[in-house]
């Protein structure tokens, strides 16, 4: 009787002791899949990213994909932020220059940055130069824009030429997350129809999440045939495309110095307070 009584309790604590090995397993499984990874970034110093891809858009815009150090390694940007990039000019200088990738956290193993290269400009003469194989140095995150989900109803965005990087970004965040039910409304603006960056991308958000992203191009030389906007971006055109004022909602802008400040003169006009603007 004694022997059958001390059997039945070793068989109880070993089943004790296998199901509180199992809680540990699971609660450490779970802690592990839920940790947000690493990012490969350092505010404080440069590092080097190694160009695995580049691939010409067009005459002067190309797509820049970098390797991270690992398949499973995020950059570990938040949401609308950017990174500095350091290169040298065609004389040879040291040039930084602030740029926003096109990839989120959820794209791991590597990031990508969308550069238009102009004739004159400094960082652009060292993108042109970089050829797969080369090194790019990178420092961030850095920037003032901050995000959590919900944090307004919709969003409407302004960008001009380049400035759409930050929000394609940030429009990106938004529609991939299941838990955020924010809308996007963006007005996109650009000299000529080929000048138009990540077009593709765009119209694949917008048919991939109908009604909560919205895209209003507008060109200054627009093609022969064009049912978007014509001319500069105008008040019309923003109360129009763009949320009305209201405390739950956000204007981002980014696009060359003169459009920032014509919009920002657009905005306060339309009723738009300073707590409802943000410009990149």
């Amino acid at each position: 009787m004694d022997l059958e009584f001390l059997q039945s309790m070793d068989v109880q604590i070993l089943v004790g002791l296998g199901v509180a090995v199992l809680a540990i397993l699971v609660a450490a499984a779970y802690l592990f899949s839920s940790r947000k990874p690493k990012g490969c970034l350092d505010p404080e110093n440069f590092r080097e990213f190694k160009l695995v891809k580049r691939q010409q858009l067009s005459h002067n815009v190309a797509k820049f994909t970098f390797e991270l150090p690992t398949p499973t390694s995020v950059l570990g940007l938040p949401i609308g932020q950017h990174i500095s990039c350091r290169g040298k000019d065609s004389q040879g200088e040291e040039v930084i220059k602030p740029y926003t990738p096109t990839t989120l956290d959820s794209d791991v193993g590597h990031f990508e940055l969308v550069i238009k290269m102009y004739p004159q400009g400094r960082m652009s003469h060292h993108f042109r130069e970089l050829r797969v194989g080369d090194y790019l140095a990178v420092k961030g995150p850095k920037g003032r824009f901050r995000y959590q989900p919900g944090q307004v109803r919709a969003f409407g965005m302004i960008a001009g030429g380049s400035g759409i990087t930050p929000m394609f970004q940030v429009a990106r965040a938004i529609l991939e997350n299941p838990k955020d039910m924010t809308n996007v409304h963006l007005i996109y603006a650009n000299v000529t129809y080929e000048d138009i960056l990540l077009k593709e991308e765009l119209d694949s958000l917008v048919a991939n999440y109908p009604g909560r992203f919205k895209v209003y191009y507008v060109l200054n030389q627009p093609p022969e045939v064009w049912n978007g906007g014509v001319g500069f971006v105008s008040k019309e055109m923003i109360q129009t495309h763009c949320p009305a004022p209201a405390p739950d909602i956000k204007i981002l802008r980014c696009g060359p110095p003169p459009m920032n400040k014509a919009m920002a003169g657009h905005l306060d006009a339309l009723g738009y307070s300073p707590e409802m603007q943000f410009q990149f």
